[in-house]
């Protein structure tokens, strides 16, 4: 088994910040189903941790990621599962961002290149996101025949607002730059290209430096009160990725996006 995690403990002031970095290695960093398992179990096992207060989740120098793999051989296999093994191995990608934001750490993200997909997913679960300047976001589900799914839609809206959502989201095509990811309010800050990690320790330093049970419940309740109602969607959120992945414009999708050329939807 490939280790595509490592963690980092003990830095920053009184050794209170850590480290999560995932990194394939490949520049491209996408999101196979075994590194979902790795990064839930990279959140989970901060749930007993007193000793750290901030967590920062970096990729690699050239990508966060690139989203779900849909060449990983696991990933594919979804093609030919029956509906209920479907769901089930579907919330895989749920499970992960529900892990980053029930941290009781504050988190932070460190974005370099692009994030693409099930990245955005996993960055807008973060309390917070430092975003190079000359890296990119982009959602394109839409384009492959799917819905934008994980939570992620109300997560997106909380931090943008509905229209900047709906465009996000549905003009699937299009690149979102770190400019218009901080004028959006999808980001809180933008760095100089290859600074998003410094930028990100830095601001992991102020708050390492504050006291940890205050910062700790502030956290618990403005993700209380900010997401209460977003569990009333997230069977829908995982159900309507289910339906979609059986629709013939899904696998158009998909197949156009290996066969590098544009898609035909047909609504069907």
């Amino acid at each position: 088994m490939v280790d595509y995690v490592t963690i980092e403990k003990g830095l920053g002031p009184e050794g209170r910040i850590a480290v999560v970095r995932f990194d394939r290695g490949d520049g491209i960093n996408a999101l196979s189903p075994e590194a979902l398992r790795q990064l839930t179990d990279a959140a989970r096992g901060f749930e007993d941790d007193a000793e750290t207060s901030v967590v920062v989740l970096t990729g690699g120098a050239k990508s966060f990621s690139a989203g779900f793999d849909l060449k990983d051989a696991e990933g594919r296999s979804r093609a030919t599962m029956d509906i209920g093994t479907l769901r089930r191995h579907l919330k895989l990608g749920p499970r992960l961002t529900r892990a980053w934001q029930e941290m009781e750490q504050v988190t932070i993200g460190a974005i370099e290149g692009f994030c693409v997909g099930g990245g955005v997913a996993l960055a807008v679960a973060l309390d917070f996101r430092v975003m190079a300047r000359d890296a990119h976001l982009r959602v394109p589900e839409i384009a492959l025949g799917m819905n934008m799914s994980w939570q992620s839609v109300p997560r997106m809206l909380h931090l943008m607002g509905p229209a900047r959502t709906k465009q996000a989201v549905i003009l699937a095509d299009d690149r979102i730059s770190a400019d218009e990811a901080y004028q959006w309010g999808l980001v809180e800050q933008v760095a100089d290209p290859g600074k998003s990690y410094e930028a990100a320790m830095a601001l992991a330093v102020k708050v390492a430096a504050q006291p940890p049970i205050s910062v700790a419940m502030t956290k618990l309740t403005v993700n209380r009160l900010a997401h209460a109602l977003d569990d009333l969607a997230s069977h829908m959120d995982l159900d309507q990725f289910a339906l979609a992945s059986l629709t013939d414009d899904h696998k158009e999708g998909v197949a156009a996006f290996l066969g590098r050329r544009k898609p035909r939807f047909r609504g069907r």
